[in-house]
């Protein structure tokens, strides 16, 4: 049986996979940096053509792509993962924690990256990076929601991915117990949140108060998989 030719998209991927492996030992020297892609590229022997595709915007795409990877590794093991005899939020913490062990070994990189989407120009890039590892989180949780919902549990996933991204970076416990525990308590005070909405809900008055707001809220959707890729979700019309 011939083997199919490969397209371009597959020979990009190829390309960017190639370049990131490279480029690894570069980062904790250089950053995240146009210098750091060319000295990949090189090592990687891979066409220049082809690296300029994977990483138009140069260094600031290679680092995007180190923290893509590493949530398609961890989307990869949840899939295959057994997390049935696990309450919710040990999931999440779990997730959190899995996520955190993919970068381990390349703690000067993530450090460089964390810096780099900290700079004013760079600071959309990394909020769709934090987004992106939420989404992955919950995405691999089975995580079905189509209204507000899927907005509100990425947004709060999102801020607690972030501060245990911090907290890890300074950790020097033996097997980051430190952090551990700290995920465990960030999850645990938006536990406590959602408590406290749900008894607002139970409330009658509350519930009148709130009908309004809520009618708009249940308007709001999940973007599909047709949504435009500059938007976030979709508002439908009342019927």
């Amino acid at each position: 049986m011939i083997d199919k030719p490969k397209s371009e998209d597959d020979h990009i991927t190829a390309t960017r996979k190639a370049v990131l492996a490279s480029a690894l030992p570069h980062v904790p020297h250089d950053g995240w940096t146009d210098r750091t892609l060319a000295w990949a590229v090189e090592d990687a022997d891979v066409d220049p053509d082809l690296a300029r595709l994977a990483f138009p915007r140069g260094g600031i795409d290679l680092a995007i792509a180190f923290h893509n990877a590493r949530d398609a590794e961890l989307a990869a093991e949840l899939a295959h993962a057994d997390l049935s005899t696990m309450r919710f939020r040990d999931r999440i913490a779990h997730a959190i924690m899995r996520r955190l062990d993919l970068i381990a070994t390349d703690r000067e990189a993530v450090l460089r990256a964390t810096s780099l989407f900290a700079l004013p120009h760079h600071a959309a890039d990394g909020a769709r990076a934090v987004w992106h590892t939420a989404d992955t989180i919950w995405n691999a949780l089975g995580d079905d929601s189509i209204d507000y919902n899927w907005y509100t549990k990425r947004t709060t996933l999102a801020a607690v991915w972030s501060a245990s991204v911090l907290y890890w970076l300074g950790d020097t416990s033996p097997a980051c117990t430190d952090t551990r525990d700290f995920v465990r308590r960030r999850i645990d005070n938006v536990m406590q949140i959602e408590g406290v909405k749900a008894q607002i809900r139970r409330n009658p008055v509350a519930a009148a108060v709130l009908a309004g707001p809520r009618r708009l809220l249940d308007r709001v959707r999940a973007p599909g998989d047709t949504a435009p890729s500059d938007l976030p979700g979709l508002v439908h019309p009342k019927n």
